[in-house]
């Protein structure tokens, strides 16, 4: 501790800090990266404001059921993500990018303007299924562009700046639409969502640049495949390649961390520890400023690690973070879930490079929706056996679930890592 509050060794540290932030911040002198991201961002800000209008929703159709609404409403999501993003991932690689993105904000427009007026839960479940389909289509198209728009040097500060924004206002999205929806009304947030949507189609559109990748002739070419073929032919990209596998595999990891974290916060701050919501709306932004911190920090460190490391640190550093939690206080809660948000961070995000260099660009959208598909597989799996263990073991949940989380990174690392390093070591 001292040696870290050495004036001499400070100043070092915070100018690396500085300078980590000041890189990835400069992949917006992309012109065409700066106004895809600027999309982005405002299609986040406009899921932020959704999900706190949805819960006002569903609390005024079902009200002391709203809990339930929502849990059938989250399912709904998954699913949707999991069925459909494979097929926009075809769709992707087949069809103007651009046009994709700008087709499922429009209709997002005209979801959400039906869910403002919905009067009953079975809209609710409607309007939910149908903005999260659409979902399923934007979110791999754009992951499967910005490879499209950035060079190899730029496209890794770019998917750190884009994590970092998606986790940044996953802190304080709410709070913005939280006010929002006192000063105008829950139902409001909808049609704010829908400006957000038109705002982002209108940047996608002042692109000049296509984002299909068409333009490099050097790309390898694929075979041309049909049907079912064509529609697995990411999943078969992703489990083929040692390096991926072993990735996608530590997502798994971070994942059933991650549920253990999303679903059983409440239960250990409000039940265990006997406070109230605002320390447990505490616990959750420290987790998601880890996440931020850490995407920020992605684009300092690039280059200087293997990403298949900082995936295996990041798993590592959620699960032990998850092991205490059940004998710590309030106060040392919150370093543990920064250090998770941390470790959450570094493993997603260097996934989303590897899939960037590893991938032809004639298979990128297939492989994205392919992974946007699996990876959500996972929270589908690991958002019950949270519930579960942690409904049937409240005072030793967060041991179990560091504990299973640990158990699944010992045996990924033992049966996939080993392969993936000699990988590694042969393209260094």
């Amino acid at each position: 501790m001292i040696a870290w509050m050495n004036p001499r060794r400070v100043g070092p540290r915070i100018d690396g800090v500085v300078r980590g932030v000041s890189t990835t911040v400069g992949a917006l002198r992309n012109p065409a990266f700066a106004r895809l991201y600027l999309a982005q961002l405002t299609h986040l800000l406009g899921d932020a404001l959704v999900w706190v209008a949805i819960a006002v929703l569903a609390y005024d159709l079902a009200g002391p059921r709203a809990a339930a609404v929502l849990g059938i409403a989250l399912t709904l999501r998954v699913a949707a993500f999991v069925v459909l993003s494979p097929i926009a991932g075809v769709l992707a690689d087949r069809f103007s990018r651009k046009a994709i993105l700008v087709v499922a904000l429009g209709a997002r427009v005209g979801v959400l303007a039906y869910l403002a007026a919905a009067t009953q839960e079975w809209q609710l479940y409607v309007g939910m299924l149908a903005m999260n389909a659409l979902t399923a289509f934007f979110t791999p198209t754009y992951q499967a562009s910005v490879p499209a728009v950035t060079t190899r040097a730029e496209y890794p500060k770019a998917i750190a700046l884009s994590g970092a924004t998606f986790e940044m206002l996953g802190v304080l999205g709410p709070g913005l639409a939280g006010g929002l929806a006192v000063a105008f009304g829950g139902r409001a947030l909808f049609w704010v969502a829908g400006a957000t949507a038109i705002a982002a189609a209108v940047l996608i559109l002042s692109l000049r640049r296509r984002l299909d990748g068409a333009e490099d002739v050097t790309a390898p070419s694929v075979p041309v495949e049909n049907g079912w073929g064509e529609l697995t032919a990411g999943t078969r990209r992703l489990w083929r390649d040692p390096i991926v596998r072993y990735g996608l595999s530590l997502e798994l990891v971070a994942s059933v961390a991650g549920a253990w974290i999303l679903v059983n916060s409440v239960v250990l701050v409000k039940g265990g520890m006997g406070l109230d919501d605002l320390a447990y709306g505490w616990a959750l932004a420290v987790f998601g400023a880890g996440a931020t911190a850490a995407a920020l920090a992605l684009g300092a460190c690039e280059g200087r690690w293997p990403r298949t490391r900082f995936m295996l640190v990041g798993a590592a550093a959620i699960s032990l973070a998850v092991l205490p939690a059940n004998l710590v206080g309030f106060g040392a809660l919150l370093p543990l879930w920064f250090l998770a948000g941390v470790g959450t961070n570094w493993v997603n995000l260097p996934m989303l490079t590897l899939l960037a260099e590893r991938t032809p660009a004639a298979l990128q959208g297939r492989v994205y929706g392919a992974h946007f598909a699996w990876s959500h597989l996972w929270w589908l799996g690991a958002y019950p056996l949270a519930g579960w263990l942690g409904s049937r073991a409240p005072d030793r949940s967060f041991l179990i679930g560091g504990a299973v989380s640990l158990v699944l990174l010992v045996l990924v690392d033992r049966t996939l890592g080993p392969r993936a390093r000699r990988e590694v070591s042969v393209r260094t």
